[in-house]
């Protein structure tokens, strides 16, 4: 199971999102910032080692309002061909490799008809998180610090009024360790057609890269259906999973998030963070 530490890391991630947004985009030096959080400098210095990747220095450069934007400028991803709908490769979720199952219309039309759904509630690299599966794969997945469990379970329960829920974390804990252990994971998406396939659209998206409800649509063929695109990535049951949180608005803007914009905002930063991690060093030249 992931380490309920990185929860207690990613709660001390949302006071400085809001610290950080109170200066008014004025960086916060070390000292104050740690002092804010009431840790020791040597202590904040390692919480965000650890949760992100990178110096707290850096990681308010991605927590900064106009990362974004700058995401839309140096990592839009273009989604122009049905070969990159696949789920391997650079589309993978850093390096998590996911297979899913889409529900039959007629067994969606039914509301969750004759499916026992078990769930449970389990800390996440962004807080707790209302983990819900069938016999067949992860089907929900909510973050509950901004809405609280109890919407959280209301929200997801409702989407499949017919299926029988279960509080049994047991089976479920499994799978959201290796979805959050980069394992390998299976996913059973209940939706309706057209929002599988953007839901399929999304899982197309690289770690660390951004595009558009307009560019989602032209991917799946429906170029004038932006807006039932974010109808759709807006219903998406598996949080981060399928990366709905990478979906910005065609100018920047961060757009909405089911969840939170605190944690959408976390996310980018986080998988920012991570992807620089991961970029060799630039060759210098002697």
């Amino acid at each position: 199971m992931q380490d309920s530490t990185d929860s207690y890391h990613y709660q001390v991630i949302r006071r400085a999102i809001a610290r950080i947004d109170a200066a008014g985009g004025q960086p916060l030096p070390l000292d104050r910032l740690a002092a804010e959080m009431e840790m020791s400098p040597a202590h904040f210095q390692r919480v965000f080692s650890r949760w992100a990747g990178v110096s707290p220095k850096r990681y308010q450069q991605y927590l900064a309002l106009d990362h974004a934007r700058a995401l839309m400028r140096a990592h839009f991803t273009t989604l122009a061909t049905a070969d990159a709908l696949g789920l391997s490769g650079a589309g993978r979720l850093h390096d998590l490799f996911l297979t899913w199952e889409a529900m039959s219309p007629g067994t969606y039309a039914r509301a969750g008809a004759g499916l026992t759904i078990r769930h449970g509630l389990f800390p996440t690299p962004f807080g707790q998180a209302l983990a819900m599966a069938t016999d067949r794969g992860l089907c929900g997945l909510a973050f509950t610090d901004e809405t609280g469990p109890a919407a959280a379970h209301a929200d997801l329960t409702a989407r499949w009024p017919a299926a029988s829920f279960t509080e049994d974390p047991d089976p479920v804990a499994p799978l959201v360790a290796a979805a959050f252990g980069q394992g390998s994971t299976r996913l059973h998406l209940i939706g309706a057609p057209f929002q599988i396939k953007v839901w399929e659209a999304l899982l197309a998206i690289p770690s660390g890269h951004v595009t558009t409800y307009a560019e989602i649509a032209r991917a799946i063929g429906s170029p004038r259906a932006a807006r039932a695109v974010g109808t759709a990535v807006g219903r998406n049951p598996v949080a981060f999973l399928i990366p709905c949180h990478r979906v910005l608005r065609a100018g920047g803007g961060l757009g909405g998030y089911h969840w939170g914009l605190p944690v959408k905002r976390a996310m980018l930063a986080w998988e920012s963070a991570r992807a620089e991690a991961a970029e060799p060093p630039a060759a210098t030249t002697p």
